[in-house]
């Protein structure tokens, strides 16, 4: 005879068949798909713990299953304390790094409690505690809610001009709903790799999900905290334009984002397992294969709801999701920079100038490959067309303070004709002193501070210093200075000395007519 407990909802079965319609044991078997043997014992054991079919028809399974199996209790003598498997559980994750094992839990148990489990009997109490753990939420997802993003390993390639073989990453994209799938390579998981295989994804959708569900990727999450991570500034501006929102994976869940975890498996068997022995020479040549083994993949119906990805993707994805902007997103970098006291930020080793009263601020800045915008308090303050001349100097008028606005609309032109109301000579000084510059503008300081020594000296003596700078060509502000300071101008010049006098007649000089 056997004692194998049966399913709970056959056990009053068995004792209705038998004392209400007064079944024989063959029939009762027959009846419930179980062996006599097995009838024989639940009569038995009914039997012995007194229980009538009146009795039984007021009882839950529950209860009847517990008064014809009763639990075997120790005896209190030998009743052993239980380990704390909150305790071990928490333990175990905390000091992950120092490899705490539950051989070390069991031999502090059993310092606490010498007459304790043993330690198999110990870590199968705390295994069958930790399996009811062990559960998972099947996620229900809306049609055109979300999308999950993700990276794998991917093939490689071998660049035509060095023959260097060049490794790729696989970027996966899966809509939550129809199981829709696009899949590119690309040299690295950087910040614009990572942005443009979105702005493809979304081209090749055709439209955006509400919710993007990435992995906790650096180039996508900058501080990925459990609670509150901090997304990318230039991937949720990516986002705000095409009206998503970033709901990245927490740390440590992979259940999260299953969805992508299943497409990159997938991904991998019907595109890298197929292409793996084909040999490519550029990115995009590689791409163009994976784009007809995505077509394959999208197309091919699915075994339980014999239609395709693509086909639910029309049918549940495409209704319910965003409509695209009327212009793709442009991949822009935010920085940080600081107002200089010429108010001017440097970005990308070149200069661009911001309003004046912005002085020693921290400047948020958009760069774009053309454009380059700054943002104060969230408000843009400035905008610029983007220059590639390290170094160089981008410049507007309405962000200077009145005095160098003034001071910028001087032109050579102007400087020459106000230098030439004091002399001629003057006016040569300063027309060469701004042609010995690479640019004019760099000489402009020097230009005025030559005009502005008439403030010191007569006109006249400006004019005399500036004739004798052109004849010894030291045209400079210094040298014109340090001529007026020790009272050269009044000096003749080099023309106005004294010829040196003739040698008087001799009788052994002989004079060229000598020689005719």
């Amino acid at each position: 005879m056997t004692n194998r407990r049966l399913p709970m909802r056959k056990t009053k079965e068995i004792l209705r068949l038998k004392h209400a319609c007064g079944f024989s044991e063959r029939q009762i078997a027959q009846s419930c798909n179980v062996a006599r043997s097995t009838v024989a014992d639940y009569i038995r054991r009914a039997e012995a713990a007194g229980l009538r079919w009146p009795d039984v028809t007021s009882l839950i399974e529950v209860e009847v299953d517990a008064l014809l199996f009763p639990t075997e209790h120790l005896p209190s003598s030998v009743r052993r304390p239980p380990p704390d498997c909150d305790y071990i559980y928490n333990q175990l994750r905390a000091y992950r790094n120092v490899n705490l094992t539950l051989t070390q839990l069991w031999l502090e148990y059993r310092e606490q409690h010498p007459d304790g489990y043993q330690y198999t009997q110990f870590c199968e109490y705390y295994h069958r505690w930790r399996s009811k753990l062990d559960y998972c939420m099947r996620q229900e997802h809306r049609a055109g809610e979300k999308v999950f993003v993700d990276y794998c390993d991917g093939l490689s390639f071998i660049d035509r001009a060095t023959g260097e073989i060049v490794s790729t990453q696989l970027f996966v994209a899966v809509w939550g709903a129809s199981n829709y799938t696009y899949a590119e390579a690309t040299l690295s998981q950087t910040l614009p790799n990572w942005i443009g295989s979105h702005v493809r994804a979304f081209q090749y959708f055709g439209c955006a999900p509400r919710l993007l569900v990435p992995d906790n990727l650096k180039s996508g999450v900058h501080d990925p905290c459990f609670y509150e991570p901090e997304v990318n500034r230039t991937y949720a501006d990516m986002a705000e334009q095409y009206g998503c929102v970033v709901l990245p994976a927490r740390p440590g869940h992979p259940r999260d984002k299953a969805k992508v975890e299943a497409g990159v498996l997938i991904a991998q068997r019907w595109i890298l397992a197929v292409l793996r022995r084909r040999t490519f020479y550029s990115l995009a040549e590689h791409n163009a294969a994976i784009g007809a083994c995505l077509e394959r993949l999208n197309t091919r119906p699915l075994r339980r709801v014999r239609r395709s990805r693509q086909e639910l993707f029309e049918s549940l994805d495409r209704p319910c999701a965003l409509l695209l902007p009327s212009r793709p997103y442009e991949y822009a970098e935010w920085r940080q920079a600081g107002v200089n006291i010429d108010y001017h930020i440097e970005v990308g080793h070149h200069y661009y100038s911001v309003p004046f009263h912005l002085l020693r601020e921290r400047l948020d800045v958009r760069l774009t490959a053309t454009t380059v915008e700054a943002f104060f308090k969230a408000e843009r303050v400035a905008a610029h067309a983007r220059s590639y001349i390290r170094g160089g100097h981008t410049t507007l008028k309405e962000h200077m303070p009145p005095q160098h606005r003034a001071y910028a609309e001087w032109t050579p032109s102007r400087l020459i004709q106000w230098a030439g109301k004091t002399g001629t000579a003057t006016a040569q000084l300063v027309e060469k002193l701004l042609g010995s510059r690479l640019y004019p503008e760099q000489a402009y300081r020097a230009c005025l501070g030559i005009m502005r020594l008439t403030r010191e000296y007569e006109p006249s003596r400006v004019e005399a210093a500036a004739r004798r700078a052109l004849q010894f060509n030291t045209c400079s502000y210094r040298s014109m200075r340090s001529i007026l300071t020790s009272g050269l101008d009044r000096q003749p010049g080099p023309e106005t000395e004294q010829q040196p006098k003739l040698l008087p007649p001799h009788d052994n000089i002989r004079g060229q007519e000598f020689y005719n």
